[in-house]
């Protein structure tokens, strides 16, 4: 019987990553091309900045349609389950990145090629508004007790392994081919290579059973019309605070990989392979720092841990930019790789802490709301902000100003949410819906 259950959670576990990976394989491919290809290919009448702003403002769409998948998600996944909310989140992605892959440019049908970008990103976002969340559960809910951070690290190290992945396919395909046919149609072929990495995806996620915890909920009758509705009656005050828990993670991830992309290669003038190489290789170290991190918060505790990340995390954030500007090709990867090491600190354990505050049987809405409203206010505005402050300034110290105030945020925010009593072990459950 342990052997079976021991089966089932590494089923789980790969099912989860593999699922997290190719959501954000296709989400981050989004953001690679906006800092080096939209630009040129959907905005090519607005002077590099704009089109750079402009590239970097349809990335963002995704952010604000995440909250909406996360809403319509969230919602079935506490009212049907985990399941198959996952297989359905899996498939909006693949197909938008698919359609991506085959959108004319802006000298084939003018201002609609724009115009269906934003759309098919809004498809990408709706999709990963479900995933996130979702993915954490399906783990955290399968994890033995004292392994919960662990199994919950599992789809927060599909984010980094997505990059890698996204980043790889970019590299291979710029280098096996002229600069001039990249631009034209080679970046199209990571996109159009979603739609096969997508089958490979669902066959595995169908394999998992659902969680413990939703069929705990179904066979006490404690599934409710309204989960979001009960959701936010765990306090205001609780809510907001980790929602600026979660702000900073997600707007240093995004400055680091996508803003110094565009930032290094169109201010700086440096290689914009070496830069996407660089990153690639930092997002190596934070994928493999996850499993320390995490066996660390089950071993010790994960408030102790959250802290210091957070704290580490606001001196990097306000020394990564001065680094980066020396334009020095070994501080500039130091700076990069220790934002790989730094970022997987607070990131891996953030899905935990949001499932945590939630009763299971509302988990899926509650956590989806604070993990996309944190998503679209960090990361979302992180690269236009940066952007919109660079390009008003010239220079970066407002940008270094901006990110570790961000930071500075989320630490108190953290330190004030790890003072609040934890969630009852039972807590009060509405009447069942016939």
């Amino acid at each position: 019987m342990g052997e079976l259950a021991t089966a089932s959670r590494r089923k789980v576990a790969l099912a989860t990553l593999t699922g997290a990976t190719l959501e954000w394989y296709d989400f981050f491919l989004y953001g690679t091309a906006s800092a080096l290809i939209f630009n040129r290919a959907f905005f090519p009448s607005l002077s590099p900045a704009a089109g750079t702003l402009a590239a970097f403002s349809t990335f963002a769409v995704g952010f604000i349609a995440r909250p909406l998948g996360g809403l319509v998600f969230g919602h079935f996944g506490d009212r049907i389950g985990r399941k198959m909310t996952l297989v359905v989140s899996l498939m909006l992605m693949g197909i938008g990145s698919t359609l991506i892959g085959v959108l004319p440019g802006f000298a084939t049908i003018g201002v609609w090629a724009p115009i269906l970008l934003v759309a098919l990103r809004v498809v990408q976002g709706v999709g990963l508004g479900g995933e996130n969340a979702g993915a954490n559960l399906i783990a955290l809910e399968h994890a033995p007790d004292d392994k919960r951070n662990r199994y919950a690290g599992f789809p927060q190290m599909g984010t980094p392994a997505g990059l890698v992945l996204a980043n790889t396919v970019f590299l291979i395909t710029s280098a096996t081919m002229s600069p001039a046919a990249f631009t034209s149609w080679g970046w199209r072929i990571p996109f159009l290579l979603s739609g096969a990495l997508v089958i490979v995806g669902l066959i595995i996620r169908l394999r998992v059973t659902e969680t413990p915890s939703f069929a705990k909920a179904v066979a006490d009758k404690a599934i409710v019309r309204f989960p979001l509705k009960e959701a936010l009656s765990v306090g205001v005050g609780r809510l907001v605070l980790t929602l600026l828990l979660l702000i900073a993670s997600s707007a240093v991830a995004y400055l680091f990989m996508v803003f110094s992309l565009s930032y290094g290669t169109t201010q700086l003038g440096l290689n914009r392979q070496f830069l996407v190489l660089t990153v690639t290789g930092a997002s190596v170290l934070w994928f493999l720092t996850i499993p320390l991190w995490t066996w660390l918060a089950d071993r010790n505790g994960r408030r102790g841990l959250f802290l210091w990340g957070s704290l580490v995390t606001v001196v990097w954030a306000a020394a990564y930019f001065p680094m980066i500007n020396t334009g020095n090709t070994a501080v500039v990867v130091t700076a990069m790789l220790g934002m790989g090491i730094i970022i997987s600190i607070t990131h891996c354990l953030q899905g935990a802490i949001v499932a945590d505050t939630f009763p299971a049987h509302v988990r899926y809405s509650g956590s989806s709301l604070l993990l996309q409203l944190a998503a679209l206010l960090g990361g979302g505005l992180a690269p236009v902000i940066s952007t919109a402050i660079l390009t008003s300034t010239g220079g970066t110290a407002g940008v270094s100003v901006y990110i570790a105030g961000v930071c500075t945020v989320s630490l108190l925010a953290a330190i004030a949410v790890f003072r609040l009593n934890p969630l009852p072990a039972k807590a009060v459950v509405s009447p069942a819906v016939a």
